[in-house]
């Protein structure tokens, strides 16, 4: 049995690897990918999608643009940890394939109502935006979706703030309207992804598998580690959203608590916090999880596989 997912993303190093992940393991089936505007503006970050695409041979997989704004917000992009780029570090090649002439949202919702219900997880590893207005124009797709699996947020830390993470607190209303759809929702925050650590090990290891993706990692997570380091003090860069697919290929990857979570719009410092109520006892109808721990060595395992997979694919 393969997961059937969309991915909903705004590469973003970490969004990189993730596309890689979930187009070279088995045990998905990606749909297609979606962008929307979060690490960098939406044409930045569709392009970036596409070089990935083209660097590990993508074929067959449809891509479509999404949001260019939040909902309410204005435009918050991360050029101190992505670049100007999105994407910098590795030489991107050009791209091959074009975005398909549908709006992602509309993509979003056609998959899903084309497909049996309960068939589809959406992964989104960027801001909700695409989501929420899917959400919003169709609101059926709520009861035919299996799961959402998302990065975002954190139950004990922020990075964009200090108690919100990046992708909730660039459109928490997106992030308010997701959350409280009534689906099923496992929340991948920093308090998970600050464990995927890019060690030396890691890295190392990445290296020895000597095809042109993964010297392209290496050169992403060289990038990416100087700028953790630089703005946030990490001496190694967490890799945060292939996390989200490492869950869906094996869910022993990380440990999950069922917890309520709700999104704060109206904090005067706490816009965009994840808010995940521990108290005992835990509501018998609770629709969201938190991810706890991980599997460091089970993890990485997955990303080296996936590389191995994808091998030199001009060859």
């Amino acid at each position: 049995m393969t997961t059937k997912i969309i991915l909903d993303c705004d590469p973003g190093h970490d969004d990189a690897i993730a596309i890689m992940l979930a187009y070279a393991n088995p045990k998905i089936e990606l749909l297609g990918v979606t962008t929307v505007v979060g690490n960098q503006t939406l044409d930045k970050v569709t392009r970036n999608a596409l070089s990935v695409a083209k660097m590990i041979g993508m074929k067959g997989i449809p891509f479509a643009k999404g949001c260019p704004r939040p909902l309410i917000k204005e435009i918050e992009v991360a050029p101190d940890i992505h670049g100007d780029s999105g994407l910098d570090g590795p030489k991107l090649p050009t791209p091959e394939q074009q975005p398909i002439d549908k709006h992602a949202v509309n993509f979003i919702i056609d998959t899903i109502m084309s497909h049996e219900p309960k068939t589809i997880t959406l992964v989104p590893t960027g801001g909700l935006t695409n989501i929420a207005m899917a959400i919003r124009l169709e609101p059926r797709i709520v009861e035919r979706v299996k799961e959402v699996v998302l990065m975002g947020g954190g139950y004990h830390e922020g990075n964009w703030s200090a108690v919100a993470e990046f992708n909730i607190k660039i459109d928490p209303e997106a992030a308010h309207i997701v959350f409280n759809a009534g689906w099923e929702v496992t929340m991948v925050g920093l308090d998970l992804t600050h464990q995927a650590l890019a060690t030396p090990e890691v890295i190392e290891r990445i290296k020895a598998i000597n095809t042109k993706p993964s010297q392209f990692v290496v050169e992403l997570l060289d990038f990416f580690g100087k700028m953790y380091k630089q703005s946030q003090g990490f001496d190694y860069p967490p890799v945060h959203d292939p996390c989200t697919v490492a869950y869906l290929i094996d869910p022993t990857v990380m440990t999950t608590k069922r917890v309520p979570v709700d999104i704060e719009l109206r904090g005067e410092l706490t816009v965009g916090m994840t808010v995940a109520d521990f108290r005992y006892p835990i509501p018998t109808d609770c629709k969201t999880q938190v991810a706890v721990k991980l599997d460091h060595a089970k993890f990485w395992g997955m990303i080296y596989e996936a590389l191995e997979i994808i091998g030199n694919p001009d060859e």
